[in-house]
């Protein structure tokens, strides 16, 4: 499902909003071959392709992403103090933008450890014993031995013991946790000044930031869920989203 709303170029004004809801179901996300990444693309028991069904790689349940350009309605022009002079060089002129972007985190399945259950190439994944409890990402989660950090499961070690090596002749269960999604607003503030000799030359200022709220968002293709590494178990080394970051511009325009 998609649905788009859009504010056209009307009295300063201009943007949209998205929305989509989807689902993905596949018995694998990437060519057979393919053995980049962390889920690999192969088909483990050819005889019964049917229990790799699950979620793909790539589902993605929700995403939401809106644009605005606005601009501020003073000065020479504008509704209000509609005004040349030292009124319009202040307040008239300005600008606001802004990006936003959010989504639901993608899937991955949690590894088997240096276990083939099967006599096949590929060793499987590691087979779900019980529910998982606090399935969502936590900034600082204590370790099941050493030092603590972002992680995946808000009790690392309750979430390992709900996985158990998979039994020989087994698969496991594919796609079966979800990590963290993705979240940025971007924004601008802009000041055009027309040239008092020319008002076909202006001089434009522009103060844009990245990320807005400085979120930290953790990525799922950089995380530790093999059991056979309880001590790393659920553990993020990188983000999906930068740290916040500005920067200022002058552009001359005639």
């Amino acid at each position: 499902m998609q649905w788009t709303i859009r504010q056209r170029m009307a009295q300063g004004v201009e943007g949209a909003f998205n929305y989509t809801w989807s689902k993905s179901i596949d018995l694998s996300s990437r060519a057979e071959g393919d053995s980049t990444g962390s889920n690999f693309g192969f088909i483990t028991n050819p005889w019964m392709p049917w229990i790799h069904k699950a979620v793909s790689d790539y589902d993605m349940t929700h995403q939401w992403n809106a644009s605005l350009v606005a601009e501020l309605p003073f000065g020479k022009g504008r509704k209000l103090l509609d005004m040349g002079g030292l009124v319009n060089a202040i307040l008239g002129g300005w600008q606001i933008s802004g990006l936003y972007r959010q989504t639901t985190g993608l899937p991955i399945s949690v590894r088997n450890g240096s276990n083939w259950p099967t006599n096949y190439q590929w060793q499987g994944w590691a087979t779900m014993m019980a529910p998982i409890p606090g399935m969502d990402v936590t900034k600082n989660a204590p370790a099941i031995t050493g030092k603590g950090g972002p992680n995946i499961f808000r009790d690392p070690k309750a979430a390992f013991a709900s996985f158990d090596f998979t039994l020989p002749g087994g698969f496991g269960n594919r796609n079966v946790v979800r990590g963290d999604g993705y979240f940025t607003i971007d924004t601008g503030l802009s000041k055009r000044f027309v040239m008092p000799f020319n008002e076909k030359h202006s001089l434009q200022f522009r103060w844009e930031t990245f990320n807005l709220t400085n979120s930290a968002q953790f990525d799922i293709g950089a995380i530790s869920i093999n059991i056979g590494s309880p001590g790393t178990f659920g553990k993020f080394s990188d983000t999906l989203t930068q740290p916040r970051v500005m920067q200022f511009g002058l552009r001359y325009e005639f």
